[in-house]
């Protein structure tokens, strides 16, 4: 078997075709906004964005297998892969349920033989999508963050992450459950928060979290508490930070094994100077900006990239 790694080289992304805000998720994805402009313009901006981000990863070394999207299924959010999809290390892929009915859409047998065609061996296909029958959802790795290493996987439970549809996952993959709420201040009102990996980040030697997030005290401190005995440096965001995406960051490997941060603009540029020596120490950060993608997606950096880590045939 081999030894577990946290992180990757190779990333999957979608290039979309008919991007825009999507009116399905925008019912509890607090980090959407109307641009007001013309749908193929913002899609327009976002191909532009995608691209020089490609760019920008493909420069330090990390491998982008990179798929474009399909006009027909109009997918607005095909551009966040990692909800639906996972790859793991002992050739397995997991398919996901989803919240919103038009994210169902995304799901696609052929990434599978892309994938294989790239030279990666897939051994079996978990799908949980049946799930969605009963109305419930498990978003993939936006709301599972694992700690591979350690065997644990992180969720913030909410419409899009069901608790026992989680804790089969666990099952599953012979993973601990790290069960919490985190919540977000909407209109006054404390709301849950769509996705886990938009308020915690896990790399290898330390996480980035928005623990003001996790109103339960209990629950802060078992959240802490399992960071901490695994040896991680916490690296604490204010929400207003977590609003700027800088939760939704991805440790990939670069070039000669190079420890990267992956970040939009927006998330670097809300960092303060001891954050950013923080992570520094062990990582570099890469960023790109992503503002039409983050405005009108309500995602960022980290769900754009799916993390290939199946094994190579």
């Amino acid at each position: 078997m081999h030894s577990p790694k946290q992180i990757t080289d190779t990333i999957l992304m979608i290039r979309p075709v008919q991007f825009r805000m999507n009116e399905q998720t925008a019912v509890n994805n607090y980090f959407q906004e109307d641009l007001n402009v013309r749908n193929s313009e913002i899609n327009q901006r976002a191909q532009e964005e995608f691209d020089a981000f490609v760019d920008v990863l493909r420069a330090a070394g990390v491998r982008v297998i990179v798929v474009s999207d399909r006009l027909e299924t109009d997918t607005p959010d095909s551009i966040f892969p990692n909800n639906w999809i996972s790859f793991h290390r002992n050739g397995t892929v997991v398919v996901y349920p989803m919240y919103a009915e038009n994210r169902r859409r995304e799901r696609r047998e052929d990434i599978l033989d892309i994938l294989e065609g790239e030279g990666f061996k897939i051994d079996q296909v978990i799908d949980y999508t049946s799930a969605e029958e009963e109305g419930l959802a498990l978003e993939g790795t936006g709301s599972i963050c694992m700690d591979r290493v350690n065997q644990k996987a992180y969720c913030a439970l909410s419409d899009r992450a069901d608790e026992d549809l989680f804790i089969e996952f666990c099952e599953e993959f012979d993973v601990a459950p790290v069960i919490f709420t985190a919540n977000q201040s909407v209109d006054g009102k404390r709301l849950p928060i769509y996705h886990t990996n938009v308020m915690m980040c896990l790399a290898e030697e330390f996480a980035v979290i928005c623990l003001d997030t996790i109103d339960d005290r209990k629950e802060r401190k078992q959240v802490r508490d399992h960071l901490r005995s695994d040896g991680r440096e916490i690296i604490t965001i204010s929400e207003a930070q977590m609003h700027a995406f800088a939760g939704n960051m991805l440790q990939v490997l670069g070039r000669d094994n190079e420890r990267l941060l992956v970040m939009s603009r927006a998330a670097h540029d809300s960092l303060d100077p001891e954050q950013i020596a923080a992570i520094e120490k062990t990582s570099r950060i890469v960023s790109s900006p992503l503002d039409t993608i983050e405005t009108c997606g309500g995602g960022s950096a980290r769900c754009m990239m799916a993390e290939v880590f199946l094994p190579q045939a």
